[in-house]
């Protein structure tokens, strides 16, 4: 009997993927465990597998065409066996949900998935012609755009199916993009650095010599520019008309400005009007400057900033003033001068990385949607760094205090499941594994590989693979398989010399441990003070999945592992 093949859900979040290549065609022989397509998910490229043995029947799915979990893309039965029976049966299968799936929504999902017409003429119309456009593909759950790190290939570079064009910064890490496409490099549509869309036109590839002037012309290039591309020219033409505006509107400005301050000083007439610019008045004031005896400069007798700045005052005459009333006033008017500075104020901007933007998107969310509150703890590590020293002789690889913290965290959380648990809603999920997130600061952001079934490992194999996460981030080397499903996150700054802190929660994880420095400072063991070691752990939690008193227990247990190492050993 014929077997229809089906797109797996290859990840939690994958809805869909893409047929990035098929390794079978029509007609060939198929075991189980041979690898049928490889498909593009939302994560990563992973292998289709089947799991029949016979004769490949029926491809329904073109390369780089986006298929629907679920969806049909290929039947497996015996050579010369009617397949066409088993395809209507699941078409009738899915008729029901396909006509559910007739809303709003689905009509605009048609008209998204509509052929898109470049230059007038349909997608398929130009792979016809021997020309493929390249778009940017989604190559994460969360991407919505990928900045182009870098191309491989230039334009008139002759390029193979399985050639690597170009690297895209997605919000996760630095990716490979394939064209999947054979010919001559035609057009690069985004520049290195900039960012496009996801499905944006990224190039052309097509036969050499190929004219694309005529397509670009009729829209694929506006849809390559980065976005605000356009956008300085047009802010420095804005900015020039509004300094040229000002400029030619200066005079009557300052003077509607002057007039509408009132009386300029006590001893001047009232009707009379100063002109002067703002800052002009500001030193002024600051060096207690009579504005009337100062004479202007600039048009028309304006007072600006150099004419304070080279004043001179006449010397007083004493019979200005009777001398019983001006020795009480001097002593009542002498101040320390303050000298005048003026600073210029000076800035740069850069444009949010696609990792910055996702990091300030999912911290947000777990703030303002979890309920945090936070428990801080002191621990005495003078056993813990004794044990480290003596660890660190015989282990072959070695051994930090971080690597301590992660090992005591998985064995604490296997006595304590509440604090190793996640919201859903209308349930609660009580993991038993123990996949600790590790926090590390890269370049653009943070991120957070996993050390997976923690409380099994030794701290040799926790700090081994820590340093190659490490050493992976720092080279955005990671895939998305190094930072998916963790249970708990530790988050350390104590190398920073942080004594505590408190962190956002890495969600959906219910907790996350922020650990500072070790600092000596003076205990009181015994009854006595002596020098010791103390470091502090505060334990951020999700109201929604961890009370209190649950978050409590599980420091203390946390707190006794650490202050007696050995146990982690036994």
């Amino acid at each position: 009997m014929a077997e229809v093949i089906k797109m797996p859900k290859m990840s939690d979040t994958m809805t869909e993927g893409v047929l990035a290549k098929w390794h079978k065609k029509v007609g060939d022989k198929v075991k189980s465990g041979d690898v049928l397509a490889e498909v593009e998910t939302d994560k990563a490229t992973m292998d289709m597998e089947s799991y029949w043995d016979g004769t490949l029947l029926y491809i329904g799915v073109e390369e780089g065409t986006s298929v629907p979990v679920d969806a049909v893309m290929a039947v497996i039965g015996k050579e010369g066996e009617d397949y066409k029976a088993a395809l209507e049966a699941e078409s009738g299968n899915s008729k029901a949900e396909s006509e559910k799936a007739e809303s709003p929504q689905a009509e605009s999902a048609k008209v998204d998935e509509a052929p898109a017409q470049v230059g007038g003429l349909s997608e398929e119309e130009l792979i016809a012609k021997g020309i493929t456009v390249i778009r940017m593909p989604l190559l994460s759950d969360t991407m919505t755009e990928g900045v182009i790190a870098e191309w491989h290939k230039k334009v008139g570079d002759k390029v193979k199916d399985d050639d690597v064009l170009a690297d895209v910064e997605t919000d996760k890490a630095t990716m490979e993009v394939m064209g999947y496409a054979t010919g001559t490099l035609l057009h690069i549509g985004v520049e290195k650095g900039a960012a496009a869309k996801v499905n944006g036109i990224i190039a052309i590839v097509g036969p050499e010599g190929t004219d694309v002037s005529g397509i670009l012309a009729g829209g694929a290039q506006s849809s390559n520019l980065p976005a605000g591309q356009a956008g300085p020219k047009a802010e420095s033409s804005n900015s020039d008309s509004e300094q040229k505006a000002q400029a030619s509107a200066s005079p009557e400005i300052e003077t509607a400005r002057t007039t509408s301050c009132g009386p300029v000083d006590a001893g001047t007439d009232n009707d009379s009007r100063i002109k002067a610019s703002p800052l002009a008045k500001k030193i002024a004031k600051d060096k207690g400057i009579d504005l009337s005896q100062v004479s202007g400069s600039a048009e028309g007798g304006r007072i600006i900033k150099k004419d304070i700045e080279n004043y001179k005052a006449a010397p007083q005459a004493e019979s200005g003033m009777p001398k019983a009333e001006s020795a009480p006033q001097k002593a009542q008017v002498v101040a320390p001068v303050i000298p005048t500075f003026v600073g210029e104020v000076k800035f740069t901007e850069a444009p949010v990385s696609q990792m910055r933007k996702i990091i300030a998107k999912r911290l947000a969310e777990s703030l303002f949607t979890a309920p945090h509150f936070y428990l801080t703890v002191s621990i005495d590590m003078d056993n813990a760094m004794a044990a480290r020293t003596a660890i660190n002789t015989v282990a072959p690889v070695k051994v930090s205090f971080n690597d301590i913290v992660i090992k005591a965290v998985a064995v604490a959380l296997k006595k304590h499941p509440a604090v190793n648990s996640s919201w859903g809603g209308d349930k609660i999920r009580f993991n038993e594994h123990t996949n600790i997130g590790v926090a590390m600061a890269v370049e653009d952001g943070l991120l957070v590989p996993v050390v997976r079934f923690a409380d099994g490992k030794s701290l040799s194999h926790i700090s081994a693979e820590v340093k190659d996460f490490g050493a992976k981030a720092k080279a955005k080397k990671l895939q998305p398989a190094d930072w998916e499903g963790s249970t708990f996150t530790v988050s350390n700054l104590g190398m920073f010399g942080i004594d505590e802190f408190t962190s956002i929660i890495n969600s959906p994880d219910g907790a996350i441990l922020s650990v500072g420095a070790i600092q000596a400072v003076p205990v009181v063991k015994n009854g006595a003070v002596v020098p010791g070691n103390v470091m502090k752990l505060t334990l951020g939690c999700d109201h929604r999945v961890v009370d209190g008193s649950t978050g409590a227990q599980f420091l203390q247990t946390l707190k006794g592992l650490l202050e007696e190492p050995i146990r982690l050993l036994a």
